[in-house]
């Protein structure tokens, strides 16, 4: 059952100024939501917004009760509905790994710890489908990899990611009110990216590490959007990919060749997702609606 717009109005989102962050951004504020950013740099002039480093729990829960120059919190209600933490490093390897590490870890703990003192239930963020074991290899218990997939970390961003799921849990225990759904991302994508799709056919190796998933933009907007609206207590994880894959060639070929010796739990779709949706189909009303083969066409 979904909550109307109105009753989740006022929405913080951090890192309101990534990929992600500004198509989940343009999204809210295109179905109603009062939308305030939390990030290291401005978004687009026009926005509310505060800059904050999200590591530290003095400017988190600053920016958590405020919405710009007022300070909202103890005043009344507080000052947002729900919130969307998407601020992170986002890759492995791109900083230290110890760095990285404890930036992600420590600014979810915040966000999580900054909500919860706020009476702030609603929170949605950014897990991600690292946590499945990436990058696959013919180790990988079965595919279409579903939300029953054991969390294997095979990298410090990974094992940030699963920590968080595991703190998510911990979270809701100590407070049954909380709301937090850990959306897994995949490769978040924008339609400039789509022109080098093509290429990948010829190496189905170049992007076996993720068993040729993404996820456009615009479709990760909506799944948080709905996550958002979705009724519930508790941590609720979701996979969030694109209904296809980026490749030309077929699924069920790709992993005959590919992962010879996964198994295939069911028959495939032609170019389905290798990265299950059903969940956030059946659950939260997702349904893709960008793909990149459309984009081709146009």
């Amino acid at each position: 059952m979904s909550t109307s717009p109105s009753a989740a109005k006022r929405v913080l989102v951090t890192g309101g100024t990534g990929k992600l962050g500004q198509a989940c951004v343009a999204d809210l504020q295109a179905h109603g939501y009062d939308v305030f950013v939390v990030d290291i740099v401005a978004p687009e002039k026009g926005i509310p917004h505060i800059i904050a480093d999200l590591s530290d729990f003095g400017q988190t829960l600053d920016a958590l009760s405020s919405k710009g120059i007022e300070i909202h919190a103890g005043v009344g209600p507080q000052a947002f509905d729900a919130i969307v933490h998407l601020a992170a490093f986002p890759t492995p390897r791109q900083y230290p790994d110890a760095h990285l590490f404890q930036n992600n870890l420590m600014g979810t703990y915040n966000i999580f710890e900054a909500a919860r003192r706020l009476g702030i239930h609603n929170v949605v963020w950014a897990s991600s489908e690292t946590t499945l074991g990436e990058p696959f290899e013919n180790d990988a218990p079965y595919a279409p990899v579903d939300e029953d997939y054991p969390l294997r970390a095979k990298s410090a961003y990974a094992l940030a990611k699963v920590l968080m799921e595991d703190m998510a849990r911990q979270f809701c225990y100590q407070t049954p009110a909380l709301k937090l759904v850990g959306l897994r991302f995949s490769n978040v994508m924008q339609p400039a990216d789509y022109a080098k799709f093509p290429a990948y056919n010829d190496d189905p190796e170049e992007r076996k590490w993720n068993m040729w998933a993404y996820i456009d933009a615009r479709d990760g907007a909506q799944a948080i959007r709905k996550a958002i609206e979705w009724e519930a207590t508790g941590m609720h994880p979701f996979i969030i990919a694109n209904a296809d894959t980026v490749m030309t060639t077929s699924s069920t070929e790709l992993m005959a060749k590919t992962f010879p010796s996964v198994p295939v739990k069911k028959e495939l779709g032609e170019h389905e997702t290798l990265l299950s949706i059903e969940k956030a189909r059946r659950v939260l009303g997702y349904e893709p609606e960008f793909s990149w083969r459309e984009a081709k066409s146009l």
